[in-house]
């Protein structure tokens, strides 16, 4: 069998048995599941693509989580920018709310993740619903531990405000 063949049947087996993981985890980052499944799919895309790169990560699943959470902040980005412009030329601002059928609390701490800051969510998500140790988010992120370490701490703390005044709505609403 060819080199070529023997790589593509590497990530044809990766694919198949990190895409569902890594699915989930990118929509605990970005919050929106379409989202999610094109940057996965995007990153595996990109490993075939950089095939030497791929093939000589330690860990190929981490490498293709970093790769699809750039790809996120990157549309992120985009998306920002276009926002901005479109406030401006239309003074008002519009926004895209699409959610899977989930359940009410699933939904209340999605909400909650998506008005967290980026940064804050991105280390919540991966080191929370990836069970990344922290190492392993600092890695995938780029910033130091510390930073990851502070991040955490912040989002806990922003999260379980969110969350409380969201179940205060909810006695309130009964």
């Amino acid at each position: 069998m060819s080199r070529e063949g023997v790589s593509e049947d590497r990530v044809r087996a990766i694919f198949e048995a990190s895409y569902t993981r890594l699915v989930g985890q990118l929509y605990a980052v970005c919050g929106d599941l379409s989202e999610a499944e094109d940057v996965v799919a995007e990153a595996f895309a990109k490993a075939v693509q950089h095939r030497s790169k791929f093939e000589r990560a330690d860990n190929p699943e981490a490498w293709l989580r970093t790769v699809a959470v750039n790809l996120s902040r990157s549309r992120w980005r985009r998306r920002q920018r276009g926002r901005r412009l479109e406030r401006l030329a239309q003074g008002q601002a519009q926004g895209d709310e699409r959610h899977p059928e989930i359940g009410v609390e699933r939904l209340a701490v999605i909400a909650a993740l998506r008005r967290l800051p980026r940064p804050q969510r991105e280390a919540i998500a991966l080191h929370y619903l990836a069970d990344l140790p922290l190492h392993e988010v600092a890695t995938a992120t780029g910033v130091p531990l510390g930073t990851v370490k502070a991040r955490l701490s912040r989002g806990r703390t922003a999260l379980a405000a969110l969350l409380a005044a969201h179940d205060e709505e909810l006695s309130h609403d009964r």
